[in-house]
């Protein structure tokens, strides 16, 4: 199984050096990948529910550094020369998406190929107001046109487009990206509008804080879609990200120990559960403050855990 590290480009660890030195760690020890979360500012007031935390807060305080992911990946592919570096996910209507395309096409000809994009649709109200980029409401007809974009201006040659949130005329898109036809769109989500995404236009699945024992269910839902866009579950890639706490098993939101949690042992059966499901890839988070408590974390899921899957 591929393992790969979100370098924690926001809260109290996301300073230049460690975000650096992670992806370097991270290449040094025979990580897959490396990936960059997405937020660009956080609003001093968030009423919105963050999806995936117990009581609907955010993880971060709003005073520690965000790190831009979009430039942050341009710093890391120049500091690095193998690892893969992706977006877990990036909010695609945060962004125009044609300066995207073009600056993930640039990024993955100076890197050779390293660029994934993973993409979502977003959760924070009040950042979409601050951006005024995309209507809330509207963002997930928004992302679904955006991936179209981002697919054509990466491809490359002469492109247009013409849709219901965004149009131009012909433009020419040089060079094109190195990844042919362009580089891997992977879905973050697991409601059914996002697996629904995932059938239609993506590459492949981020699946995030799910209980183990939702997992078969969401694939069955994504093969029954996939089956109705002429695909199966072997044209994805599966990845799945967690967060890391070696040694103390923490509570999902069942009550249940949260997969990537506990023992050596039961972190290493995690994955392999994973693997039998068809999953190709890992990412995992360090989500406290301690950089040498990081540092010790990942080193262990490389010395014995990554051996063993």
């Amino acid at each position: 199984m591929e393992v790969g590290i979100d370098v924690g480009i926001y809260g109290a660890l996301a300073t230049p050096e460690n975000v650096i030195g992670l992806a370097q760690f991270a290449e040094s020890r025979n990580y897959h990948s490396i990936w960059l979360a997405d937020h660009i500012v956080f609003p001093a007031k968030v009423e919105s529910r963050y999806p995936y935390s117990p009581d609907g807060s955010f993880p971060a305080p709003d005073t520690d550094p965000i790190l831009e992911p979009i430039a942050t990946m341009g710093v890391l592919a120049g500091a690095t020369k193998k690892v893969k570096i992706g977006t877990a996910v990036l909010v695609m209507p945060y962004r125009n998406p044609v300066v995207l395309g073009r600056m993930l096409a640039t990024y993955d000809v100076f890197s050779n190929g390293r660029v994934i994009l993973g993409v979502g649709s977003g959760w924070m109200e009040e950042e979409f107001k601050a951006l005024q980029t995309a209507d809330f409401g509207a963002r997930g007809a928004v992302t679904d046109e955006y991936i179209d974009i981002f697919k054509k201006v990466s491809a490359g040659g002469t492109v247009s487009h013409e849709g219901e949130h965004y149009r131009f005329d012909p433009v020419q898109c040089y060079p094109e990206s190195l990844q042919r036809p362009h580089p891997p769109v992977l879905i973050g989500g697991v409601s059914n509008r996002a697996l629904r995404r995932v059938a239609e236009k993506g590459d492949g699945w981020i699946s995030v804080s799910l209980d183990p024992d939702d997992i078969p269910e969401r694939l069955d839902k994504l093969s029954e879609l996939c089956r109705r866009n002429d695909r199966t579950l072997d044209d994805l890639w599966l990845c799945h990200k967690l967060f890391i706490s070696i040694g103390t098993a923490q509570p999902d939101l069942r009550g249940n120990r949260k997969m990537g949690t506990g023992t050596v042992e039961e972190i290493t059966d995690d994955l392999k559960r994973l693997r039998d499901h068809g999953y190709r890839s890992t990412i995992f988070r360090y989500p406290a403050f301690d950089i040498a408590e990081q540092n010790r974390q990942f080193d262990i899921l490389a010395d014995k855990i990554m051996t063993k899957i």
